[in-house]
């Protein structure tokens, strides 16, 4: 089957269901954000202040590469890897790509008071997570599957991708 790649907006669950999906799957489990801190040795917000988004995508991108030739892995993979067409062709090459979907009220509440994620160390969070959702959305509409996280718990989701999986 290749791997599982959880993608979609910061705060939807991708780890914590990624995490209980490779657990049920009995596959292996890797947050590729918390990967590229090993590697870099340092935060991905540090990475963001010292040398811009521009390259950390090129770090997730190289990330993503070296890694995709694994198989039975679930991946949770940052928000905007959706971003670049070659990390989208390299998933679905590879394995199922499921989008964790969540309004942008739950999204707030969830990473309200969180100081790991750069794109949202604004004034205004709300503003800065609708812009993000709206110009993000057609590229989150390539995955191959949608969960809307929103009322759902971790195992209601987790369900619900296993439930996909066997269908396909």
């Amino acid at each position: 089957m290749g791997n599982i790649y959880l993608v979609g907006f910061m705060g939807t669950g991708k780890s914590a269901v990624g995490r209980q999906l490779a657990e049920k799957k009995e596959w292996q489990f890797i947050d590729l954000d918390n990967l590229i801190e090993m590697k870099q040795r340092m935060t991905i917000a540090d990475i963001f202040a010292k040398a811009g988004e521009a390259h950390f995508r090129r770090i997730e991108k190289k990330t993503l590469a070296e890694v995709s030739s694994e198989d039975n892995f679930v991946f949770a993979c940052g928000g905007g890897i959706v971003l670049d067409k070659e990390n989208v062709r390299i998933m679905k090459s590879t394995g199922k790509v499921v989008c964790l979907d969540a309004t942008a009220d739950v999204i707030l509440k969830r990473t309200r008071g969180t100081v790991h994620r750069p794109l949202l160390n604004v004034e205004d969070p709300r503003q800065r997570i609708d812009t993000l959702l709206k110009f993000r959305a057609p590229f989150y509409a390539q995955a191959d599957h949608t969960v809307d996280t929103s009322k759902l718990s971790i195992a209601q989701v987790t369900d619900k991708i296993l439930k996909w999986l066997k269908e396909k």
